[in-house]
């Protein structure tokens, strides 16, 4: 077997069993990865420098298809009503499967962190199949030290097979696409998926499972921090403004999508940022245009001519068009990946109803039982099969995908979080005003800005508030430079009665899906959870 690269020689590919590979690179840098990728025929360099690749079937993350082995550490921690199980036997016949089907075949490895502080990052080493998703994972988790190397010693494995096709009667999986998890072995193999996500993802699900233990709230996040060193953390899922409104110039980024929270203040989970791409514009996001547009980064499934010019409008492969860049490519990113205890907490919500206030203040109670909620609305164009009227969505933890243990335990340690460090929360309609969509006007940007500048600064917790009555909420009386009747989302409909039975329409929505959490949560949380037919 070849071999390149620095790597820890007491502890090589043997060591996960690997027999009779034909050749194993290690820790390579970018430029060797991308000279690889070309030459294997995985994609191609485009416009500035990015090299882009396509995925596949596959062109987003297979969630149906991640199973956690069931044994008895995870038997009882594990929520195994949003996880699939998976037995001891069947896991060890598709390890065994997946060494076989590496025989033969050339492979790359990485050795990586994920996370930003050295008391809670876990050790991740990665094999992959493709040069070009050794790039992608080195690009987006945290990169040792070339000295760091020699002593390296794996905490998590994963495994990236995307050629081998699990079977479903032989594996106990539900098709050839399989992600299986084992906290136990601390092993995560991926076969039958060429989308890249699935890696990234593990790692933050592999966190999920280990960080509460240590006191430590995983959060599927935004970060920012302020001059006077104020961190701000930003929820929300696709398409609620999440990337873009925690870009900020005046604000630099810690992270855009993984955070921790410990006892002594918020760290990035990793070294890259992931942005979707799609319609990018140059001149409303100038830093991620800048970044897609050089040599470093990787490019899922963008559209590119004859020449390598881009058109990020084109979605023919799919709208989930992806940009992976280091996190320095962001001129303004905190180099340490590190910040203070938060001050602010921010989730947002694309309200297609167009019912919820463009922000409104949340008690810890409240925080948590919308943190549990993690709502947005999705319309036509967001996904495809959707008619024209919007369609609620809730995912927990705004990231119920990556949940290993039950959604309320990191509801409470939010919650805590937010009650002990006397963090203000808020809650942020980047949605619909006036009316639902197709009716209504969606949130003016410069509006939420300036409603999320005034959260941030302190200014907005010092004006007076009033609880509208229908979600309990608490809603500012007036902002300095925003109009009134923005404020008050009931006010700028001109049909008052639809508005309430749009609301109350959201209201039995919110309760429907809290039903399986009733039981796990406090009389505090129970006390603000929303009913229907109320008023």
């Amino acid at each position: 077997m070849q071999e390149s690269g620095v790597r820890n020689g007491a502890y090589g590919a043997d060591k996960f069993g690997f027999k009779n590979l034909s050749g194993l690179h290690w820790n390579l840098p970018d430029s060797i990865l991308v000279e690889h990728a070309i030459k294997n025929g995985e994609g191609a360099l485009v416009q500035g420098g990015a090299f882009c690749a396509e995925t596949g079937v596959h062109t987003g993350r297979s969630p149906k298809d991640k199973h956690t082995v069931v044994d008895a550490l995870t038997e009882n921690t594990v929520w195994w009503d949003g996880n699939r199980k998976l037995s001891q036997a069947n896991f060890q016949l598709l390890y065994d499967d997946m060494i076989a089907h590496a025989r033969g075949k050339t492979l790359y490895a990485q050795d990586l962190y994920g996370g930003a502080d050295p008391s809670y990052r876990i050790k991740t080493r990665v094999f992959t199949e493709l040069a070009w998703h050794s790039l992608f994972i080195r690009t987006l988790l945290i990169r040792p030290e070339r000295s760091e190397l020699a002593h390296y010693v794996p905490d998590f494995t994963i495994l990236c097979l995307p050629s081998f096709k699990a079977d479903p009667k032989r594996h106990g999986v539900r098709s050839e696409t399989v992600i299986a998890i084992n906290f136990t072995k601390r092993v995560i193999l991926i076969g039958g998926s060429y989308y890249a996500g699935e890696m990234k993802k593990s790692v933050f699900t592999t966190l999920n499972y280990y960080l509460p233990a240590e006191s430590v709230m995983p959060m599927h996040c935004s970060a920012n921090v302020g001059p006077d060193g104020d961190v701000a953390v930003f929820f929300g899922l696709s398409g609620t403004g999440k990337t873009t409104l925690s870009s900020d110039p005046k604000r630099p980024l810690i992270g855009d999508d993984e955070h921790g929270w410990a006892p002594d203040g918020v760290f990035n989970v990793e070294g890259g940022c992931y942005a979707k791409v799609i319609n990018l514009s140059e001149k409303a996001e100038p830093e991620i245009w800048a970044a897609t547009h050089r040599f470093g980064s990787v490019l899922e499934n963008v559209v590119a001519d004859s020449r390598g010019r881009l058109d990020l409008t084109d979605q023919r492969h799919t709208e989930n068009t992806r940009s992976c860049y280091p996190v320095e490519f962001i001129p303004n990113a905190v180099p340490s990946g590190r910040g203070g205890i938060p001050r602010n907490v921010v989730m947002l919500a694309c309200d297609a109803f167009g019912v919820l206030p463009p922000i409104a203040k949340l008690s810890s109670a409240q925080a948590m039982y919308h943190f549990l909620s993690g709502y947005t609305a999705l319309v036509a164009g967001t996904e495809k099969g959707l008619g024209s009227e919007p369609q609620a969505t809730f995912s927990a933890c705004f990231g119920a995908p990556f949940l290993p243990r039950r959604a309320e335990l990191y509801g409470q340690m939010l919650s805590e979080l937010i009650a002990k460090n006397g963090a203000d929360c808020w809650l942020v309609n980047t949605g619909w005003s006036g009316g639902a969509y197709g009716v209504g006007s969606r949130m003016a940007i410069r509006h939420t800005r300036a409603l999320i500048n005034a959260a941030l600064d302190g200014s907005l917790a010092k004006v007076s508030f009033h609880q509208e009555k229908f979600f309990g909420l608490l809603i500012p009386e007036a902002v300095p430079g925003l109009p009134s009747e923005i404020l008050d989302p009931r006010q700028a409909w001109a049909d008052k009665d639809a508005y309430d039975a749009a609301a109350n329409g959201l209201v039995a929505r919110f309760e429907k899906n809290f039903a399986p959490f009733a039981s796990h949560v406090g009389p505090d949380v129970h006390a603000v959870a929303l009913k229907a037919g109320h008023k």
